[in-house]
C-alpha cells in the first residue's frame, strides 16, 4: 500500500535547503528538538506532521465520513501525545531524535491502540520504502565519498569530528565488561549524529546510544556511566585549567592529584568549600585516590552524583568522583589529631561503597555550611506561640536539607474552649495546613523538596479529620496534599481492636498527661478519664468502636496511603532513653525513635552499610563488617560535633545525647548472592544474624568511642547503664503490653561480655541503629534500597535525574547461565511487567529466587522486619507490598506487625493502575510487530502509595 499516508513520516532524502540546520541553530536550545533523516538533514520536530500523517492514514483506510471524521481527529490527538512523549522522553532538555525512531513509535502507539488495520499497511508500506531504497543504492554502484561530520565546539569553532578519540572513548568504557561491543555504541551514536552537532550533545549522544543497549547487557549501564564520566572530566578540567581540556581515564591516574590540589583551592576561592580544607596536605590526600574507583559506578549513579551532589559554579561542575569522596571525608575528619589519616580511611570506606553517609553529609559536608544530619523531629505546643514557633523551626531546619518529623497531639481538638477568648477552637487541621504549605515553599535550599509528616495519637479527637487529610475531595482547606501523615498508636487501642471494645476521643487540653504517659501507666489514665467522660466531668469527646475507627485507619492507608501505622509503646518501652523524656512520633521515614521536648528537638544523623559488600564465599565476612562498622560510627559520631545546627535546641539535644542511626541497604543483593528466596525462612534467618552482627559491632565501636572520648552526656539512668541492650529491652514491652507479643529471641554472639562493657565503659551514643530508605545513596551504590525487595526485574525508573532503565543483572546472569537470556526473552519480561513467574521458560527455582515486591507475600517482610527489630535501638523503615489489597488482608498484616513488635511500619505499595509503554531497543535490533507488545513497567503511580517524591525516594533521610 502505497500512499501519501505515511510519506509525510518517511525519508525526504531530497530535503530542501531550507529544511537543512541553519548554522545559528548547531547548537540545540533547551526544549528544541530535532529530526535527523536518513539522509543526515536536521530539521525541526514538529508534532503537526505525526498528527497529519496518521489522519491521512486513518482516512486511506476508513474513509472520511462525516461520523468518523470527529473520532479520528481525537484518536490522531491522542496517539500524537503519545509518539511525542516517547520519543522525547529521554532527552534532557533538548537534543535530536531520528527518523526511524519515530516511525517505530507511530506503529507501536497504532499497535497499542488496536488499529491494526492501519497499523499493518503502515508496516507494510515501511518494508516497501526499505526495499526501494536497497535498490536504488544497488544501482549507483559507486556513491561519492560522504565528507566528515563537522562538530561545533563551545567557542563557535567547527572541526571535523574525531572518530578515533569517539573509537578510544567507547574502548575504553567497554574494558573488561563482558558482552559489551563499542563498535555497536559508536554505530548507534553515528545515526544519532548530524552536520554541525554541537560538541556536548557528540557526548551526550554517545551516552544516550550506550544506554538503549542496557535492556539487553546491564554491563552497558557501566559504559554509559564510563563515557558520562569522560564528559565530566572535560568539564571538570576545562573549568579547573581555564581551557578545553580532555583527559582518558588512564592518564587521570597521574592526573587526578594535580587536579585534586586545584580543585580544593578553587573550591574555597568561590567559597563553596571549607578554607580549612586548603589547611590539610593536599598532596597526601591526592596520591591517596583511587582513580580506578570511577569505574566501579552505574549509569544511574553516576548521573545522580553529578545532577545533585557535585559541586559548581555557573552550572558548571567541577568535582569528580574521588575528589567528591575525599571532600566529604575531610570535612568528617576536621576535628580529628590525625586529620589526613583519617580523612583517608573515611575515603576508603566511602569510595569502596563498603558504607555511605546520608544524602546531608554528602550534600554539606566541607562546605561552608555543613548541616549534616538527617532527620529531625519535635513536638508542637498548645498555643499560638508555640505553633508559629514550630512552623519557623521547620523552616529553617529544611533549608538545609533536613527531612522532619511533628508531633501535634498537644494541640487541643475541634470544639475545645480557648480561654483568652471565650471562644472554640478550630482543632489541629488548619495548621497541619499551615506546616504543609511551609514545606512546600522552603524547598531543602533548592536542592529538593521539603518533606515533613505530622504524627497525631489516635486518642486524639481530630483523628478521623486527620485520617483524611490526604483524600483528593472535600474541603481544601483542611486537606494537606504535600505533607506526610502518620498515626501514632498505642497499645490499649490495638488491645480494644482485637477484643471489639469501645474507643474514646478526647481533647489534650482536658486529659494533658497522656501525650507523655506510655505502656501500663498510659492505660491507667486513659481508663481514668473514660470514667470522667461517662460522669460528664469531661465535655468534649467522642465514643466509638475500635474497630470502626481501625477500619477507617486502614481504609484511608489504602486510599491515600496515609496516614502511616506506627506504634506508640514499642517505641517508649524499648528505648535506651527513656528516663530522659519521651518519644513522641518518629520522623519522615519512620525509622527514627528519639524524645522531644519543648527544650529538646531531636536530631539524627544517618549512613548505611552495604550488606553485599560483606559477603563472601563463606557467608557474612563478620571481619570485614567489623572493620567497616568500627569507621563508620566514628564518622557519625563526628558529624554531631561538626553539624551546622540552624536551631539552638537541635545542637543542645544533640551534644547531649549524640544518637546515630547506622543502617544498611542491599539486603535483597545479598539474597541473590546466597541464592536465597526472600520469601522464606532461611531470608528471615540471615536477617536476624546480619542485623544481630551488626547491632553488635556498632554497640561495641560506640563503647569504644566512649573509652576514647567520653560518653554521653546523659548515660547515666539509661538502659545501657543497666546494662539492657536492645535484645533485653523485649521483655519491657512485653511487661508494658501485657501479652500481644509474638516476638523471636534467640541470638548467636558473644553479648554477656558485651553487656558488661557497655555498663562499665559505656556509650558514646545513646543511639546507634536505624534503618533509613537508602533511597538515593543505594542508587550512588548500584544496590537494591535498604531492606526492600526487588520491585521489578526489568522497569524504567523515574527520579529527579531523569528516567533510567533498571535491569536486575542477577537474573540475566542466571538466564545467561542457562542459555535463556536473548531478545525474546527481554521482549517477554517488559510485556509481563518485569515479572519472571508467567514466563514458561523461566524453571521453576529461577521463579522464586526472583519473585518481586508484588509477588511475596507481605507476611514475610513482616517477618524479617521483626527478626531485625529485636536488635534495633531505633526503628526501620518498612514498606509492605500488597497486589490486591482488601479490608481483611490489610486488618491481619497490619496486627500481625504489631504482636511481632515492630515499632513503625511506613508506605503501603500497591500495583498502579496503569503502565506507561517505553522501549530503549535500537532501531536495527527491534521486530516492530513484536515490540508492540513489550514496554516497561513503572514504579508505583503516585496517586496512592507515593511519598512527596516517589522516586520511590523517600529522600528527605538519604
Amino acid at each position: 500500500m502505497k500512499t501519501e499516508s505515511s510519506a509525510i513520516l518517511h525519508d525526504r532524502e531530497q530535503t530542501p535547503d531550507s529544511e537543512t540546520l541553519d548554522p545559528s541553530l548547531r547548537t540545540t536550545a533547551p526544549g528544541q528538538y530535532r529530526v535527523i533523516r536518513r539522509n543526515g538533514k536536521v530539521t525541526g520536530f514538529d508534532p503537526s506532521k505525526i498528527a497529519v500523517a496518521m489522519t491521512k492514514a486513518f482516512l486511506a483506510v476508513e474513509g472520511s465520513s462525516a461520523a468518523t471524521s470527529k473520532r479520528i481527529h481525537q484518536t490522531v490527538e491522542a496517539l500524537t501525545a503519545q509518539v511525542v512523549e516517547a520519543c522525547t522522553r529521554r532527552l534532557e532538555t533538548g537534543g535530536t531524535v531520528h527518523i526511524e525512531d519515530i516511525q517505530d513509535q507511530v506503529e507501536l502507539a497504532l499497535m497499542r491502540g488496536g488499529y491494526h488495520k492501519i497499523a499493518r499497511a503502515y508496516v507494510l508500506y515501511r518494508e516497501e520504502r526499505t526495499r526501494e531504497r536497497a535498490q536504488a543504492a544497488a544501482k549507483t554502484k559507486k556513491k561519492a565519498a560522504e565528507p566528515p561530520l563537522q562538530v561545533t565546539l563551545a567557542d563557535g569553532r567547527v572541526v571535523p569530528l574525531d572518530k578515533a578519540r569517539l573509537t578510544r572513548i567507547g574502548e575504553e568504557a567497554c574494558q573488561a565488561l563482558p558482552e559489551t561491543q563499542p563498535q555497536a555504541v559508536l554505530n548507534e551514536t553515528l545515526r544519532n549524529l548530524f552536520d554541525g552537532v554541537a560538541e556536548q550533545d557528540v557526548e551526550r549522544a554517545l551516552i544516550m546510544s550506550a544506554r538503549t543497549f542496557i535492556e539487553k547487557e546491564p554491563h552497558y549501564s557501566y559504559v554509559a556511566a564510563r563515557l558520562l564520566l569522560d564528559s565530566l572530566r572535560r568539564e571538570a578540567l576545562s573549568f579547573i585549567h581555564g581551557a578545553e581540556t580532555h583527559a582518558t581515564q588512564g592518564e587521570m591516574a597521574e592526573r587526578y592529584p594535580e587536579y585534586f590540589a586545584a580543585y580544593i583551592k578553587q573550591g574555597a576561592d568561590l567559597q563553596l568549600i571549607d578554607t580549612r580544607l586548603t589547611q590539610y596536605d593536599l598532596t597526601r590526600l591526592g596520591q591517596a585516590l583511587r582513580p580506578e574507583r570511577d569505574f566501579e559506578f552505574t549509569y544511574l549513579g553516576l548521573q545522580t552524583l553529578y545532577d545533585r551532589y557535585f559541586i559548581h559554579s555557573g552550572g558548571i561542575r567541577f568535582e569528580l568522583p574521588q575528589a567528591f569522596f575525599m571532600r566529604v571525608a575531610m570535612g568528617l575528619a576536621i576535628n580529628e589529631i590525625e586529620r589526613e589519616e583519617r580523612a583517608i580511611e573515611f575515603y576508603e570506606l566511602l569510595s569502596s561503597f563498603d558504607f555511605m553517609s546520608s544524602t546531608p553529609t554528602l550534600f554539606n559536608s566541607g562546605s561552608l555550611r555543613p548541616q549534616l544530619s538527617s532527620c529531625y523531629l519535635t513536638t508542637v505546643s498548645d498555643d499560638l506561640d508555640g505553633i508559629y514557633s514550630a512552623i519557623k523551626d521547620n523552616a529553617l531546619l529544611s533549608k538545609y536539607a533536613g527531612g522532619l518529623g511533628n508531633d501535634w497531639s498537644r494541640v487541643r481538638g475541634m470544639g475545645a474552649h480557648i480561654k483568652g477568648t471565650n471562644g472554640k477552637s478550630q482543632g489541629v487541621v488548619p495548621f497541619l495546613k499551615v506546616a504543609n504549605d511551609t514545606a512546600v515553599a522552603v524547598n531543602q535550599g533548592g536542592k529538593r523538596k521539603g518533606a515533613v509528616c505530622a504524627y497525631l495519637e489516635t486518642w486524639h479527637i481530630d483523628i478521623e479529620e486527620f485520617l483524611e487529610l490526604r483524600k483528593n475531595t472535600g474541603d481544601d482547606r483542611r486537606r494537606t496534599h504535600d505533607m506526610n501523615t502518620a498515626n501514632w498508636v498505642p497499645d490499649l487501642f490495638m488491645k480494644r481492636v482485637a477484643e471489639d471494645g469501645e474507643w474514646t476521643l478526647f481533647s489534650p487540653d482536658e486529659t494533658p498527661d497522656l501525650h507523655d504517659l506510655v505502656g501500663q501507666a498510659f492505660e491507667a489514665a486513659y481508663l481514668r478519664y473514660e470514667e470522667k467522660a461517662a460522669c460528664g466531668e469531661i465535655k468534649n469527646f467522642k465514643k466509638q468502636r475500635a474497630v470502626d475507627l481501625w477500619r477507617k485507619m486502614l481504609s484511608m492507608l489504602f486510599e491515600t496511603g496515609h496516614p502511616w501505622i506506627t506504634f506508640k509503646d514499642p517505641c517508649n518501652l524499648r528505648s535506651p532513653q527513656q528516663h530522659a523524656g519521651v518519644v513522641h512520633s518518629s520522623n519522615l521515614c519512620t525509622e527514627i525513635t528519639l524524645n522531644t521536648s519543648d527544650e529538646e528537638i531531636a536530631v539524627c544523623n544517618l549512613g548505611s552499610i552495604n550488606l553485599p559488600q560483606h559477603l563472601d564465599e563463606n557467608g557474612l565476612n563478620l571481619p570485614k563488617l567489623e572493620k567497616t562498622i568500627t569507621t563508620a560510627m566514628r564518622m557519625l559520631d563526628n558529624v554531631i560535633d561538626y553539624n551546622y545546627y540552624s536551631v539552638p535546641t537541635a545542637r543542645r539535644s544533640n551534644l547531649r545525647h549524640r544518637p546515630v542511626g547506622l543502617g544498611l541497604m542491599g539486603f535483597q543483593d545479598a539474597l541473590y548472592k546466597l541464592r536465597l528466596p526472600y520469601a522464606a525462612e532461611a531470608a528471615v534467618e540471615f536477617a536476624d544474624r546480619s542485623m544481630e552482627a551488626i547491632s553488635y559491632y556498632a554497640i561495641k565501636a560506640s563503647s569504644n568511642l566512649a573509652a576514647e572520648r567520653g560518653k554521653y552526656c546523659t548515660f547515666e539512668g539509661s538502659l545501657w547503664s543497666k546494662g539492657i541492650l536492645p535484645i533485653d529491652s523485649i521483655g519491657l514491652l512485653e511487661q508494658g503490653r501485657g501479652g500481644y507479643l509474638q516476638q523471636d529471641r534467640t541470638q548467636t554472639l558473644d553479648w554477656d561480655s558485651l553487656r558488661e562493657q557497655v555498663k562499665t565503659v559505656g556509650m558514646r551514643n545513646s543511639n546507634c541503629m536505624a534503618i533509613a530508605p537508602t533511597a538515593t545513596i543505594s542508587n550512588i551504590c548500584g544496590v537494591s534500597q535498604s531492606i526492600e525487595p526487588t520491585y521489578q526485574n526489568l522497569f524504567v525508573k523515574s527520579n529527579l535525574s531523569g528516567e533510567f532503565t533498571v535491569i536486575n543483572p542477577y537474573l540475566v546472569q542466571d538466564l545467561k547461565a542457562r542459555d535463556l537470556w536473548d531478545e525474546v526473552m527481554v521482549n517477554d519480561l517488559k510485556y509481563f511487567d518485569g515479572s519472571a513467574q508467567p514466563i514458561d521458560r523461566i524453571p521453576e527455582d529461577l521463579k522464586t529466587l526472583y519473585a518481586t515486591a508484588f509477588e511475596i507475600d507481605p507476611r514475610w517482610l513482616v517477618e524479617a522486619a521483626s527478626r531485625r527489630q529485636k536488635w534495633l535501638d531505633q526503628a526501620q523503615s518498612l514498606n509492605l507490598y500488597m497486589a490486591e489489597p482488601n479490608g481483611k488482608k490489610l486488618d491481619n498484616l497490619y496486627k500481625l506487625a504489631w504482636v511481632r513488635g515492630l515499632k513503625t511500619t511506613y508506605y503501603l505499595r500497591s500495583l498502579g493502575a496503569t503502565h506507561v509503554e517505553k522501549s530503549t531497543m535500537t532501531s536495527d535490533q527491534i521486530n516492530t510487530l513484536n515490540a508492540v507488545q513489550s514496554g516497561y513497567p513503572q514504579e508505583p503511580e503516585a496517586e496512592a502509595q507515593a511519598c512527596s517524591i516517589l522516586d520511590p525516594d523517600c529522600e528527605a533521610c538519604q
